[in-house]
Formats: C-alpha cells, structure tokens, sequence
C-alpha cells in the first residue's frame, strides 16, 4: 500500500508492506527501541534467527507489516489471530507497533493501525485488539482518536519462563 504523508509543504511517500526475511535485522532494530521506549531495553531475547524462523516459517503463526516514509525504515506491526467463543470467529491481535521517534507524528502509526484493520475487515475478524502500558498516555490518547475503548474490567495474566515450565511440569504437560 502507498499513501501520501504531508510533511510541511512536501508530500512524504510512504509504503506499507507485508515484511519479508530481509527485514529481520531492520525488525529487531524496531523491537529493541520499542523495549527501550517501554522501558525494559534488556528484556529482548528475540534474535533474527527467532524473527525468521517464527515469522517467515511455511505456516506462520505471527506477521508483519514494514512502514517506508521515502524508502527509509519508519516502523512496523506484528499481528496474529486469535478467536473469540462468543463471536464465533477469529480476531487480529496487534502484537507491537512501533514508529521510530525520528518518524512519529507524520501519519505512519495512524497508517499502520488503519492498514491492520483493513486486514481484519477483509479476514472476517470480529475484533482487533491490543494492549497498552496504562502509563504510555500518547499511545492511549492516540488509540482513543482512532475510536478505540480500553476493557477495564480485564486483567491480563500470564506464566513465562520457568513458571511455566513449573506449572506444565506439574501435570507432566499434558491435560
């Protein structure tokens, strides 16, 4: 997809694109400034090797989108699907979105988000959802402009690393 993006009195292009293997050292450079912008710049264990085998795999599970202002890297999305019981049908899930700081406030984050949406319209997706740091308020605020509402009443929960090897081990991993 290409868009025009008004940059004072030049038109910016900008090319969003569905990310190729070539892009995995680009794609681990947006995920470490997302991890420093979220404040946790050493939790990545991700590599490129991780990013090609996972998101470029025969049948992958996660996707990504690449953002171009005038051929340079600008950002990017990862997305899978989920399901919903009670709608009967899948969800996009947005994983990370990223635009790089040099990038923001040109129209990129705001393409991306619509550009994913688009996806799940034409998937049949019954939602798109994502979280959010509660103290990211320019994410917030800039999901609130895009008419996106916040589910407050829900709390995340999760088991990574050795807690959940403990808790699979428990019942020898199977049910």
């Amino acid at each position: 997809m290409q868009n025009t993006a008004r940059e004072g009195t030049t038109m910016a292009q900008l090319t969003l694109r569905a990310a190729e293997p070539a892009d995995c050292a680009q794609i681990l450079a947006f995920i470490q400034g997302l991890a420093e912008y979220e404040r946790e710049p050493d939790a990545v264990e991700a590599t490129e090797a991780h990013l090609e085998r996972t998101l470029f795999a025969a049948e992958p599970k996660a996707f990504g989108i690449m953002a171009e202002l005038d051929g340079v890297p600008a950002g990017f999305a990862v997305y899978f699907y989920n399901y919903s019981t009670w709608l009967g049908r899948h969800g996009l899930y947005l994983e990370d979105l990223f635009v790089t700081p040099a990038m923001r406030g040109r129209g990129v984050g705001l393409a991306l988000l619509r550009h994913l949406a688009g996806i799940a319209v034409a998937e049949g997706c019954g939602r798109f959802e994502w979280m959010v740091l509660d103290w990211n308020e320019p994410a917030i605020e800039f999901y609130r402009a895009a008419g996106a509402v916040p589910l407050e009443e829900w709390t995340v929960y999760r088991l990574s690393g050795e807690a959940l090897a403990d808790f699979a081990g428990k019942n020898g991993g199977t049910a």
